[in-house]
């Protein structure tokens, strides 16, 4: 059995505790407008021209996205930074794309990694089915859960699908009993005026239990924006512009009131 993935990131720090080595998945259910990844999108390995100028001279080469790895391998990687991993309690973390698109993989890699002995974590959009979630519970120490927004018709309207999945799903893992931390992207003139953000606020204190580790606010950023050039992928975010410092810094504030910690970035 392999998996298709387009990144391997060593030496991680945002993508759970400790020293982490990021597999990401290629694939995606979701469209988001702001996607940071729009390579991995795709579900399939695909092929760019990739051109460089050094003076007057253009230099081309084709890059392959997306590559297979069997179970092997990505325990061959953990292995290589064990020393790392153990020594900051850190642990490995599937991320994408969305990870549950390639489902069986994943369930083994993760029954693997828990075999060897490392901490495991998803990153996931919550978009897959409830009975996948469950599968893979006894086998993830950590979920990392996108809530991107409340209200159904906007959530279509910038991913592509219907939130009520998602919803489902985050109560569902938050009943587990595994840790969860949720990620909440902050995207500008979509989720970011202060009555939608009481709505939020109200819906993490209803919804939380001792399972809720921590918020992590994730502020807009245009670092991706190069990829869709590279990719030929159109950019649909325009000027928006990231929000600033202080406004990350008063919507910290905002979320500490829900008792839960709240930390601006991954």
């Amino acid at each position: 059995m392999k998996g298709l993935i387009f990144s391997v990131k060593r030496y991680s720090i945002y993508d759970g505790p400790g020293i982490r080595v990021t597999f990401f998945m290629k694939g995606c259910p979701l469209n988001c407008l702001w996607c940071h990844n729009p390579e991995g999108i795709s579900p399939f390995p695909t092929t760019v021209m990739q051109t460089n100028k050094v003076g007057e001279r253009e230099f081309s080469k084709n890059e392959e996205v997306g590559k297979y790895y069997s179970i092997d391998s990505i325990l061959e990687i953990l292995d290589q930074e064990k020393v790392f991993i153990n020594q900051s309690k850190g642990g490995v973390t599937f991320s994408g794309g969305e990870p549950m698109l390639q489902f069986e993989f994943l369930l083994e890699a993760l029954k693997s990694s828990k075999k060897s002995g490392y901490h495991t974590a998803v990153d996931t959009s919550g978009y897959s089915l409830a009975e996948n979630y469950q599968s893979i519970i006894p086998y993830t120490d950590l979920f990392l859960f996108d809530i991107k927004h409340l209200d159904e018709a906007k959530h279509i309207e910038s991913t592509g699908v219907s939130n009520i999945r998602i919803l489902d799903n985050y109560r569902l893992l938050m009943e587990s009993g595994k840790d969860i931390m949720v990620r909440i992207p902050v995207i500008p003139g979509f989720n970011d005026d202060p009555d939608y953000l009481e709505k939020l606020r109200q819906f993490i204190i209803l919804s939380k239990n001792d399972s809720l580790k921590k918020i992590n606010l994730l502020p807009f950023h245009k670092i991706g924006s190069s990829k869709y050039k590279k990719f030929n992928i159109p950019y649909r975010m325009g000027n928006t512009e990231p929000p600033d410092k202080e406004k990350m810094k008063k919507m910290k504030e905002f979320f500490m009131e829900t008792g839960v910690k709240v930390k601006i970035g991954g």
